[in-house]
């Protein structure tokens, strides 16, 4: 394990060469890698030492109890832990071979390759227009009719243009539960992100609602990396290609979904997924 722990309430410091090197990997190298990586809330790892890579193009769930580093993890990969007091990394988190906690590292740029949607839906109260322009508009596009073609794209590719496309000036806060959060996946898109994180984009919503989620995650395969974080495992079997099992703190299992659904090699992922604990 890497000693050095990264306080993100101080300035980064530079990575060793050999940090370096690590974050870089060899040519063909997975989108995001994770190399003994460990998130620490004061004293105590939340996430413990993991180590698996996250392919380009691919689903990846993330599953296990409550409290055993999903969420953290999640969080780690675009950086919205450096706004805790007292947390701090070691080891190597990487994304196209840069190390994400490296000194050099600009976290704004991060967070327009790396959209974020969350449990609960939380649109801005502001037009569904203006919600899904706001990426774009921060990042410089201000002529009106290319923002208007960015906001149309996005909502199609979340499959809600055709719901909202006559009250595109309403407040997004009228929506329903479903349609909320799939507005929140276009504003995610809006900025053409590479890796879309999930932390339990369905748990908030109703059986329909969450149907029409897993079918958009299908759709967006492929042209995005996509890492959700789910406590149900039919979802998780039924949306993924690569499963990581979490269990406090440690990364237990990782491998093909279907493999680690019927053919689990460690005992403590057997018993999670048939429901003997968690």
């Amino acid at each position: 394990m890497n000693n050095e722990r990264r306080d993100f309430n101080a300035p980064l410091a530079k990575p060793s060469a050999k940090a370096r090197a690590d974050a870089s990997g060899p040519r063909g190298m997975p989108l995001i890698r994770a190399k003994d990586f460990s998130v620490f809330y004061g004293s105590k790892a939340a996430v413990d030492r993991v180590t698996f890579d996250i392919q380009a193009g691919k689903v990846t769930a993330i599953i296990g109890p409550s409290g055993c580093g999903k969420s953290t993890y999640l969080r780690a990969v675009n950086r919205m832990n450096d706004l805790i007091p007292g947390c701090c990394t070691s080891g190597i988190l990487s994304l196209e071979g840069q190390h994400l906690y490296a000194s050099d590292v600009d976290v704004v740029a991060l967070r327009r390759m790396v959209g974020m949607v969350f449990q609960k839906p939380n649109p801005f109260p502001k037009s569904i227009f203006d919600n899904v322009a706001f990426g774009p508009r921060i990042h410089g596009t201000v002529n009106q009719g290319e923002l208007g073609d960015i906001v149309e794209r996005s909502l199609r590719r979340a499959g809600l243009f055709e719901e909202v496309k006559d009250r595109l000036g309403d407040n997004a806060l009228g929506l329903s539960g479903g349609q909320q959060q799939r507005l929140c996946i276009a504003r995610a898109i809006a900025v053409n992100p590479k890796v879309l994180l999930m932390d339990e984009p369905a748990s908030a919503l109703d059986p329909r609602s969450t149907t029409r989620i897993e079918d958009l995650i299908g759709e967006l395969r492929g042209a995005y990396t996509i890492v959700i974080v789910t406590h149900n495992m039919q979802q998780a079997a039924r949306v993924s290609d690569m499963t990581a099992f979490f269990y406090e703190g440690r990364l237990v299992e990782f491998g093909d979904t279907e493999e680690i659904f019927t053919r689990p090699r460690k005992k403590e992922t057997e018993d999670y997924i048939t429901g003997r604990f968690g």
